[in-house]
């Protein structure tokens, strides 16, 4: 007997996570767009404001008790907005993570200034200092290598608005690469400088594309760009 694993997704609208919005759900997966602000899972100093505590409570229905779990595949930085993945399964966990260098990953990103080069590539090896702040560095034992690819879509005399693919998934890497281009993500205090009228870091994670773990379909989604973002290139 064909098992549906889209089956019984609907009953769960009572208690959509507010402030969530969900791309996708199955059986297997759930798929948000994560405000910017929230973070993905907790911190010591955090328990509860987080995206894995709210899609708990909602797989949950309510209630404490129940077995119903998501599982952790991948996180967004708490200041960076858009698509993150989540399991319903131990296996889906698994397959997700073990495959996730293979799917494809678009961000979108306003820095500042004007790009010399339109399009790139930006490579290094990355690492963390004991005050987590991450940088390149020139031995490649002592970093992770990352790649990350851009082309500007808008500019003007002040802000850049480029399309970033993430070839791979260091820890800040976006931000770090593009710092350390001198043209630093807008609104970024820790790699940056606060911009006047924004409230939040112009770093959004845009299209994502991968294999879905029971089915094996391609499953293809975008989370719509923040028209903050446009405000500044205008």
């Amino acid at each position: 007997m064909h098992e549906d694993r889209n089956a019984g997704t609907r009953q769960f609208s009572k208690h959509h996570p507010k402030g969530l919005s969900i791309l996708h759900e199955d059986r297997d997966i759930i798929v948000i767009d994560k405000p910017a602000g929230l973070l993905t899972m907790a911190t010591e100093r955090e328990r509860e404001k987080t995206a894995y505590f709210m899609l708990t409570d909602y797989v949950r229905k309510g209630n404490p008790k129940s077995n119903n779990r998501i599982f952790i595949v991948h996180r967004l930085d708490r200041e960076t907005s858009g698509i993150v993945v989540f399991a319903k399964t131990e296996q889906a966990k698994r397959f997700l993570q073990d495959n996730w260098h293979d799917f494809s990953k678009k961000y979108v990103a306003v820095v500042r200034g004007s790009l010399k080069e339109k399009d790139g590539i930006i490579e290094s090896y990355l690492a963390e200092n004991q005050v987590y702040r991450v940088y390149s560095v020139s031995n490649p034992a002592k970093g992770k290598f990352s790649k990350t690819g851009y082309r500007v879509l808008r500019e003007n005399q002040k802000f850049s608005l480029l399309e970033i693919d993430l070839f791979t998934g260091t820890k800040n890497q976006i931000r770090v690469h593009f710092s350390e281009m001198g043209h630093p993500v807008a609104g970024d205090q820790t790699y940056g400088t606060a911009e006047k009228g924004l409230k939040r870091m112009a770093l959004h994670s845009m299209q994502i594309s991968f294999v879905h773990p029971f089915s094996k379909a391609e499953i293809s989604l975008k989370a719509e760009i923040p028209s903050c973002f446009f405000e500044l290139v205008r």
